[in-house]
């Protein structure tokens, strides 16, 4: 294999973090709330850029607690430091001052136990949908055995049947993006974080989507942190939908949404709940763009 692409393959898989027995799988959704140390806790945290020229406040004062198996989302303007907070759970970033646990351990640097998938696929073109899903076990070294029966239980669940011996360029959107994800979930990481993961989909692609990733979600019982720019995706998919202000990015309301874990699509978006929720955080960002 040529230098470049065995490069590229270990890039690509770093967004997949250290193999997890089954044992260690996050309980049932919702099963944990209220029960333990947060799966994800955010204290105080504040984050400064500095250069030569300023200083940027990213974050301030963000406190967050992720109950174990719980789906919360992320919603606000451009730059109000959505990313920055993912990258910070992840360990890309470091705090410039407050504490992020993940399972009540305090984040030091890159987590290899985590699962990522942002907006862009990110697939290697020259290895087919299987073996893409694939990378993360050869990079993390699992037993070849169970990789397969995993990547094989993701491949069902996500509707890729079929579709495992195609290259990304025969692959639709909506379809890569399902490859990513079953990557990400292949090694049962117990928090999964998203950014914008939909957000380059049509509008039919990401409504299929967004109810894959709720059944995902139910039957996995994985703690996910979701960052959207839609409204409707963020309540449809979430527990609790945290808004926040823009730069510097601060917490201004968690709102919980009241909807079962269970969620048919149309059906949910007429749910009085539903509405609720999505005419509070569509007030507060209003106010918020106001405000700028």
């Amino acid at each position: 294999m040529p230098k470049g692409r065995a490069t590229s393959e270990r890039a690509a898989a770093e967004e997949a973090p250290a193999e997890r027995t089954s044992a260690e799988r996050a309980p049932t959704a919702g099963a944990g709330a209220g029960v333990g140390a947060a799966s994800v806790q955010l204290d105080d945290v504040q984050v400064r850029f500095r250069s030569k020229k300023r200083d940027v406040t990213a974050l301030s004062d963000i406190s967050l607690d992720v109950s174990p198996g719980e789906f919360v989302a992320i919603v606000g303007p451009s730059g109000c430091g959505k990313s920055t907070l993912l990258k910070l759970v992840a360990g890309l970033l470091t705090a410039s001052s407050g504490e992020v646990l993940l399972g009540g351990e305090r984040v030091k640097g890159p987590r290899h136990d985590i699962g990522y998938v942002f907006q862009r696929a990110a697939l290697l073109e020259w290895r087919s949908a299987l073996r893409n899903i694939l990378l993360q076990a050869e990079m993390r070294r699992m037993p070849a055995a169970r990789a397969r029966a995993r990547a094989d239980e993701l491949i069902r669940m996500t509707g890729l049947t079929g579709f495992e011996d195609a290259y990304p360029h025969e692959l639709s959107g909506g379809m890569q993006q399902r490859v990513a994800l079953c990557r990400a979930l292949l090694h049962e990481p117990p928090v999964l974080l998203m950014d914008e993961p939909f957000g380059a989909l049509d509008a039919l692609t990401r409504e299929q989507l967004n109810t894959e990733l709720n059944r995902i979600w139910r039957t996995t019982g994985t703690t996910v942190l979701l960052v959207t720019h839609s409204i409707s995706e963020a309540v449809y998919l979430a527990d609790r939908v945290v808004v926040m202000s823009p730069r510097p990015g601060t917490i201004t309301e968690i709102i919980e949404v009241g909807l079962p874990a269970e969620r048919d699509y149309g059906e949910t978006l007429g749910r009085p709940e539903f509405r609720a929720a999505a005419a509070r955080i569509r007030e507060l960002l209003g106010a918020v763009s106001a405000q700028d």
